[in-house]
């Protein structure tokens, strides 16, 4: 199936970091949003001012959890109709993590981390 890139709307932005990772992983736009409204579990994001989401997959032969880590940011230029609506959420990465993490600390692959700190 051939991949649909996310595009940024009102509430949500998607960073191209965030873009790569849903293709390596084969994340849909749909699976994040999701994850989005329902996490199973809140953790402090590595980056600066950033949090983690999880959620679990219910597959018995392979159990893995989707992380994604976003960062509310507040958007110049808008005239807020709304209270709060001048604030966007800014999606910087999403991963699978295999099998069952441990609490405390997102289980972030070297790899990411490593890309994170390209954009410091």
């Amino acid at each position: 199936m051939k991949f649909k890139e996310p595009r940024d709307t009102d509430k949500l932005l998607w960073t191209e970091h965030v873009k790569e990772k849903m293709k390596f992983y084969d994340l849909s736009e749909s699976r994040l949003r999701r994850l989005l409204r329902n996490p199973e579990r809140v953790e402090k994001g590595v980056a600066p001012k950033t949090v983690a989401i999880m959620q679990t997959t219910k597959s018995k032969k392979r159990p893995t959890e989707v992380w994604l880590m976003y960062q509310v940011v507040k958007v110049k230029g808008l005239e807020p109709k709304v209270k709060g609506q001048q604030k966007k959420i800014k999606i910087i990465s999403a991963w699978r993590y295999p099998g069952k993490s441990p609490v405390g600390e997102p289980p972030i692959p070297a790899e990411i981390i490593k890309e994170l700190k390209k954009y410091e």
